[in-house]
């Protein structure tokens, strides 16, 4: 399976971008996460969603602002943020979810290339 997200580019503080991941092969029965690393930075979980949708998970810094879902007829998951802030600038990475905590960058493999998401303020 391989992953390419699209959708980053540069903003102001308070807009909002949709990020997309698409799979080129079935995610179906798999778990997806959505990390960022910001220049200088470790490599921070943002958000976690299940196949089916019913589980979901946000870090800390971007609970109430972002929302994962996932379209399965377009094997393809998104995250919308809204209320963009400068501190989310960063590069945003999707990766499948191969075991282990959902918050941990070393449970996922097959890491998509990165888009990047600048957030003027």
């Amino acid at each position: 399976v391989q992953l390419q997200a699209c959708g980053g580019g540069l903003v102001q503080a308070g807009d909002s971008l949709r990020l997309s991941c698409a799979a080129s092969g079935r995610i179906r029965s798999y778990a997806m996460g959505w990390f960022r690393q910001a220049p200088g930075k470790e490599r921070e979980f943002v958000a976690y969603i299940y196949w089916d949708g019913d589980v979901t998970a946000y870090g800390d810094s971007v609970k109430g602002r972002l929302t994962i879902s996932w379209d399965n007829a377009k094997n393809t998951v998104y995250l919308q943020m809204n209320n963009l802030k400068p501190e989310d600038t960063a590069v945003y990475y999707c990766a499948l979810h191969v075991g282990g905590a959902y918050r941990n960058k070393r449970s996922y493999n097959n890491w998509g290339q990165g888009t990047k998401v600048t957030v003027s303020s």
